[in-house]
């Protein structure tokens, strides 16, 4: 796949590969946050039902008439509605942050197993690191990541001062877009963590954002255990 303007012959080096418009992915990453949240709360409401009614019939002993039945269904009725409550805020942004991440890290994945299957395999985990500041970042956001700094010691640091994601989003006077925007920053870390995992790195991948629209992405590699 490629996002950018195809031109004549449309396939010369992929003959596999597929064309649309790099408007796309920011009308993907536009919609797939409040998703999200949305399909967090459905499934938890819907989980809360089953577990409600399923009690409820358990519990419930066995019913000597018509009447015992009908309470017994009434009961399970009001069962359902009351379990399409809202999850907490806690628990929504982890069960956002779940989904979202993992996206991002199956995108990721996929991206660098296409991407890089004819270059050689890198030897040092700093190389990968500018290949996903390089090569990754122009792919996913038409540009390079603005600064890399590092420990030395496995902690990567990256920069992006006009991260696509958030570049079209308004910062109200109220200070609450940053707020905002931080689950925007979580598909992303997932396609860092998965393409780092392609190349088999294992890592934690955060990002934050103080200032609408830039970015800080810290990746931690995790040593490997002998």
């Amino acid at each position: 796949m490629s996002f950018d303007q195809p031109m004549p012959p449309f396939n010369a080096s992929d003959p596999s590969a597929t064309f649309l418009s790099t408007s796309c992915l920011d009308f993907l990453l536009i919609e797939l946050v409040p998703m999200t949240y949305r399909v967090a709360n459905e499934l938890d409401a819907a989980s809360s039902s089953a577990a409600d009614i399923s009690s409820l019939s358990n519990g419930a002993a066995e019913p000597r008439s018509n009447g015992a039945g009908a309470e017994v269904a009434s009961n399970a009725a009001t069962a359902t509605g009351a379990g399409s409550r809202r999850l907490d805020e806690d628990e929504e942004r982890d069960a956002v942050f779940f989904r979202l991440e993992g996206l991002g890290y199956r995108v990721g994945l996929g991206l660098v197993e296409r991407f890089s299957r004819d270059r050689p395999r890198f030897n040092d985990t700093l190389d990968a690191i500018k290949f996903v500041c390089k090569d990754l970042w122009m792919l996913v956001f038409k540009k390079q990541v603005d600064n890399l700094k590092t420990n030395h010691r496995g902690v990567y640091v990256l920069t992006d001062n006009s991260f696509r994601p958030l570049s079209r989003m308004s910062a109200d006077p109220g200070g609450q877009a940053v707020v905002r925007a931080q689950p925007f920053l979580w598909f992303p870390c997932g396609i860092v963590r998965g393409a780092l995992a392609a190349m088999g790195i294992a890592a934690t991948v955060q990002a934050e954002s103080s200032e609408l629209p830039g970015a800080v992405f810290q990746i931690k590699t995790v040593p490997i255990k002998q």
